[in-house]
């Protein structure tokens, strides 16, 4: 096992970097400079743009908060072009789709043909050698383990060794007899034909590579490519050892169900199967796939995205320190019990995502890649060499993604997983670290176009991302792949033929670091109606977003929960059912419902929740370390608090499963039509429409509001679909369902400026503090 890491280099690269994200701006008479979160001026896109359909202004009124509309908003990708749009020739290019999209990209035109047209030259270049960027892709045929004819072949890229030998349990580790060959790109190979028929490396071996470097020493390595790695659990820190994974037929799982439809928007359970028990235990793959999904089912979640399923010697690095590229953690289970999980999924109708973690590889030598650097030129390494090799802060080794052997591992890597295990896409990891040469690292990125591209801009990784978008998508064209990025990045989320980068969404991180502020700093009169609504909306609508309130990331040792933030030690003596709830809990329910709510109707085109967060999960994540003894008490989800009728964790989960039940029925999340008709600052009101509903928050913390008016765009009956104060809920029924809302017309017939809040119809609503409710129109 590795040596512990330190917390600071665990956690993600959400906690290191400012989430700047985008918004249009426009004022009545003028146009005005949008601004980011933090109040830092940025740069205004172009109020109408070409293709995609996109209308939207800011407008603001004497004494009144921002009010945000937007109307025929599409986020659809165009069909993909078998040319990119705009290519001619490798020697000329016309102007890319990307600044016809934001025509201030043309400022940066000179930099966006340079990393499009070196994208253009290595995939022309993958195509003349290997035949196609899908070929290309196929390393796994070709390196470490495979078959040909009657022999097991084995194949390694490692040019910095001076010899090289394959040993294991077959040879009962000693490689005298079973010494490789390289050839003129630093290959090492072996063919070892067949005995009696019999693999001469049996299914289940324990392999390693064994290398010579230049002063004579010998060291082993686990193959770069191997499929499976194991540890002896028996023995406190012991090295992990390759295994040759290929079973007998019978014994190989058979994929039963296809892949579910891609959904109109990705609502995503984010989780982590080693800690998904209630127990203090490594769960299994077959134990998640029975116990866990239901769960996620029963929820009305459509997609999940499992972390840390690439393994990782250290446990407690939350999977974001790899060692094995291709091998399924071993910690639970086998490959095989693997697949099992992902294909009870689609039987489901689940979508499955993997966490790829692309951007960087443990520096644990024995048991990983960085075992093969042996101080030799970053031509010849996975990785960089010198400071550019390493990332300081998260004591990890850096790629060459100039390299084409590095390039063909990585690319190989996506259709592994996609093929061999039927994932149906990814989020990759830590994508900000390998857009810029900085790593984003001391960076405070205003919006200013100059910070994206630049000589800061890591173009080689860049390049590889767009080849990686375009393969995966090209395997499977409803494919989902998310890029974690802080910095907005213009361009990330547009389609490679276009000059973007080729990703289907980006996390919108500024939001749960919005919702942060709030609880730990903001007392509840002091909350921003306005404030919270440009964090929700202020992002690229011409680059769909995945938004979330709180992720793996808010759970971590160090950090609490929402619930936690909101209740404290209210959670272990006051959430039973069988006696009233305090003025904390009652507070800290009410407020976890509203901000999952707002954050999924209003933070992004798809939305994203972290395991055991529907149901207000206590406490933080504590994975086995040396400064907890190495216990696993933490490292844990508690569904026995949930499962029990006479806590009140049950009613932030039904309000989970009602709220995205809604989203279901009415696909609201992904809808064009968003009007934020008020933001009113001394009332705490929040009143929206989104698709066809209409919702109201309140978030006063003690001012109900009888006889509310509020404005709609549609005229009719109108009834509550989803309340948050409902008795199921947690709730104090204050709200009469049964009530029946009729609209009435509002000012003059083609004059907005004599409607209600720039509304031309409106109806009478109660609107109880601490609560939120959607209301959708009814046949009359």
């Amino acid at each position: 096992m590795a040596a512990p890491l330190t917390l600071l280099c665990i956690l993600p690269v959400r906690f290191f970097l400012l989430a700047l994200l985008f918004v249009q701006a426009k004022i009545e008479g003028g146009s005005l400079a949008s601004l980011d979160v933090l109040g830092l001026q940025r740069f205004p896109l172009k109020r109408s743009m070409s293709g995609i359909g996109l209308t939207r202004s800011l407008d603001f009124k004497a004494g009144s908060p921002l009010v945000v509309k937007a109307t025929g908003i599409k986020t659809q990708k165009t069909d993909r072009a078998d040319n990119p749009a705009g290519w001619e020739d490798m020697s000329g290019m016309k102007k890319l789709g990307v600044m016809e999209v934001d025509p201030m990209l043309t400022a940066h035109q000179d930099h966006l043909q340079y990393r499009f047209r070196e994208y253009m030259k290595r995939k022309t270049e993958i195509e003349k050698v290997e035949g196609s960027l899908e070929n290309f892709a196929k390393g796994f045929e070709n390196f470490g383990f495979t078959r040909d004819g009657s022999c097991t072949v084995y194949r390694e890229w490692a040019p910095a060794a001076a010899a090289a030998q394959l040993i294991g349990d077959f040879n009962n580790w000693d490689g005298s007899n079973h010494n490789l060959q390289r050839d003129e790109f630093g290959v090492w190979s072996i063919r070892l034909p067949d005995e009696d028929g019999v693999s001469a490396v049996p299914h289940g071996s324990k392999v390693k590579f064994r290398m010579q470097k230049v002063d004579g020493t010998w060291v082993d390595r686990i193959p770069a490519w191997i499929k499976y790695a194991v540890v002896d659990p028996n023995v406190f820190a012991a090295y992990y050892d390759g295994v040759h994974w290929d079973p007998p037929a019978a014994e190989k799982y058979q994929f039963k169900h296809a892949r579910p439809e891609k959904p109109v928007a990705p609502i995503i359970y984010e989780a982590h199967v080693g800690m998904s028990s209630k127990e203090p235990v490594v769960t299994s793959y077959r134990k998640f796939a029975d116990e866990v999904l239901p769960r996620i089912k029963a929820n009305n979640y459509n997609t999940i995205q499992l972390m840390a399923i690439m393994e990782h010697a250290y446990y407690g690095c939350f999977g974001y320190h790899v060692t094995n590229f291709f091998a399924a953690s071993s910690r639970s289970g086998t490959p095989e019990d693997l697949k099992y999980l992902i294909d009870k999924a689609h039987s489901m109708g689940l979508r499955v995502l993997m966490d790829v973690v692309h951007s960087h590889a443990s520096t644990n030598a024995v048991d990983g890649l960085a075992g093969y650097n042996l101080d030799q030129t970053s031509q010849d390494s996975y990785f960089h060499s010198g400071a550019r090799g390493y990332h300081k802060l998260w004591d990890s080794r850096l790629f060459n993604y100039g390299s084409w052997e590095v390039q063909r591992f990585l690319l190989s890597n996506l259709r592994w997983w996609m093929e061999e295990y039927m994932f149906d896409g990814f989020r990759f990891d830590g994508v900000t670290s390998m857009l810029y040469h900085h790593h984003g690292l001391n960076m405070c990125f205003t919006g200013n176009y100059h910070e994206y591209f630049s000589e800061a801009t890591d173009v080689d990784a860049v390049v590889y991302l767009m080849l990686a978008n375009e393969l995966v998508h090209n395997l499977l064209r409803d494919a989902t792949v998310i890029a974690e990025d802080v910095s907005g990045m213009p361009t990330l989320c547009r389609p490679v033929e276009e000059g973007g980068i080729g990703f289907d969404y980006r996390l919108a991180m500024a939001v749960p670091d919005k919702w942060i502020e709030y609880l730990k700093d903001r007392k509840d009169e002091n909350w921003s109606m306005g404030d919270i609504v440009h964090t929700l909306t202020n992002r690229r609508y011409t680059e769909p977003c995945v938004g979330y309130a709180e992720s793996h990331d808010q759970s971590m040792v160090g950090d609490k929960t929402f619930s936690f933030l909101l209740m404290d030690k209210e959670m272990y003596f006051n959430m039973s059912t069988q006696q009233p709830a305090n003025l904390i809990v009652d507070r800290g329910i009410a407020l976890h419902k509203m901000i999952h709510f707002i954050t999924m109707a209003l933070g992004g085109e798809g939305y994203l929740n972290f395991m055991g967060n529907e149901f207000g999960h206590p406490e933080w994540i504590d994975f086995p370390r040396d400064g907890n003894n190495w216990s696993f008490d933490k490292c844990r989800r508690r569904w026995d608090l949930l499962d029990n009728e006479q806590l009140r964790y049950k009613f932030m989960n039904n309000f989970n499963r009602a709220m995205i039940a809604l989203e279901e029925e009415f696909q609201f999340v992904s809808s064009s039509k968003q009007y934020i008709s008020c933001a009113d600052e001394s009332q705490k009101l929040i009143v929206f429409e989104k698709g066809d509903l209409v919702v109201v928050f309140n978030f006063h913390p003690t001012n109900t509001y009888s006889g509310l008016k509020v404005g709609c765009d549609v005229p009719g009956k109108y009834r509550i679909c989803l309340d948050s104060d409902a008795a199921e809920f947690g709730g104090h029924s204050r709200v009469d369902h049964k009530v029946d809302h009729f609209t009435s017309p509002e000012g003059e017939p083609g004059k907005p400026e004599t409607n209600y809040n720039n509304r031309p119809h409106s109806f009478m609503i109660m609107a109880p503090s601490r609560s939120c409710q959607a209301y959708c129109r009814v046949p009359e």
